[in-house]
């Protein structure tokens, strides 16, 4: 009974809300008719969505049990696995859409440097969780950039940089709320600062493109800016109420690329209008909301930071995606979580979201419900 009374229900049903959703988009944005004589099950992303769902329910559960204190006290061995992981990927992977991060796992790919953010948030919490005396010290701050550059510098090694700008935001994010003091936070920013037209010019062409294509959207309508111009009139056409589930002509007819991922916003606020992305970024703000309320209430300060870690690190990518989709941010290849296709983003980010369950769970006081 203590374990029904601490579980927070709020959480968990937004949560499959915002899954439902993305099934229903899925299944718009991305159909194979079964009369195809070449027809296979596991073409059907919709099914393959419903999959990777039970699957991160199941680890969903399994976290929400376990109890995150015990993941903060071997947070040493959890930073080395998510090293293991990111090198053998960075190894033995080979290139698929522009990125040498996914894994040929039998018929599904995963992509094991979405893992890297909740091992990330982790080691983050005990580094930077402890006494507020100890943040006194430098120690702490250099601890974490460390915890952030490695396996920042591993992802970026597959030509993820999506990925790593959700490393660094969760990361400056996690650090603020620890307490860290402002003058080290001054010395360090004057660093990367400094540093910052050295790796603008490390930058692969591909990765300066899409910042420059931000900065100039009609510089090849085309080509590069095609599918930023193409989610424009898929937001733009879909008015108040939307033309209607799966009416919606950029999706329907294909003119909107990678429809079903990274820009599936586009094909919601096409088919649903302003009142369906309204809902989902309703969705989005309560599920935000219950995670701050679990990081205020926590026991401990790893606690409040894992709570804070997952608020974040979600909350970043659904700008990130909402951004790009309505030509606001540069193209980052991040997906909406929960929503786009995607198994490795759909398992990881349950998985975070079990973590935070973990600590409700484990909040202090009886009868001290989550309202």
């Amino acid at each position: 009974m203590s374990f029904l009374r601490r579980f927070d229900w709020v959480l968990f049903i937004v949560m499959l809300l915002i899954i439902g959703i993305g099934f229903v988009m899925i299944n718009s944005a991305y159909q194979l008719p079964s009369a195809d004589p070449d027809y296979d099950w596991r073409d059907n992303l919709l099914l393959r969505q419903i999959l990777f769902a039970g699957i991160g329910l199941v680890l969903y559960l399994v976290m929400a049990i376990i109890d995150y204190r015990l993941l903060v006290e071997h947070a040493l061995w959890v930073f080395a696995a998510s090293l293991v992981i990111l090198v053998i990927t960075l190894i033995v992977a080979n290139p698929t859409f522009g990125t040498s991060a996914w894994l040929d796992v039998g018929i599904f790919g995963v992509q094991p440097s979405e893992l890297s953010k909740v091992f990330v948030i982790i080691v983050l919490a005990r580094v930077l969780g402890e006494s507020q005396r100890r943040l006194e010290s430098l120690v702490p701050l250099l601890q974490s950039v460390v915890v952030l550059g490695i396996p920042a510098a591993l992802v970026y090694l597959q030509s993820d940089l999506g990925m790593v700008l959700l490393l660094a935001i969760t990361w400056i994010g996690m650090v603020f709320i620890s307490g860290v003091r402002w003058r080290h936070l001054l010395a360090l920013s004057g660093v990367a600062a400094g540093a910052v037209p050295v790796v603008w010019f490390r930058l692969e062409d591909y990765m300066r493109g899409r910042v420059t294509e931000f900065l100039n959207p009609g510089q090849d309508p085309l080509g590069s800016s095609y599918n930023i111009n193409q989610a424009l009139i898929s937001i733009g056409s879909g008015g108040l109420w939307g033309k209607g589930y799966m009416q919606g002509s950029q999706s329907q007819l294909r003119f909107l690329r990678v429809r079903h991922t990274d820009f599936i916003f586009s094909v919601l606020c096409e088919e649903f209008g302003f009142v369906g992305a309204l809902v989902l970024i309703l969705l989005f703000l309560v599920m935000f909301m219950r995670l701050l309320r679990i990081a205020e209430r926590a026991a401990d300060g790893p606690g409040r930071l894992i709570a804070a870690g997952v608020t974040i690190v979600i909350f970043a990518q659904v700008f990130i995606n909402m951004g790009v989709n309505a030509s606001l941010l540069p193209v980052t290849g991040l997906p909406l979580p929960m929503v786009s296709y995607g198994g490795s983003s759909l398992i990881t980010t349950m998985i975070a979201l079990g973590l935070a369950q973990s600590v409700a769970l484990r909040r202090p006081g009886e009868d001290n419900p989550l309202l």
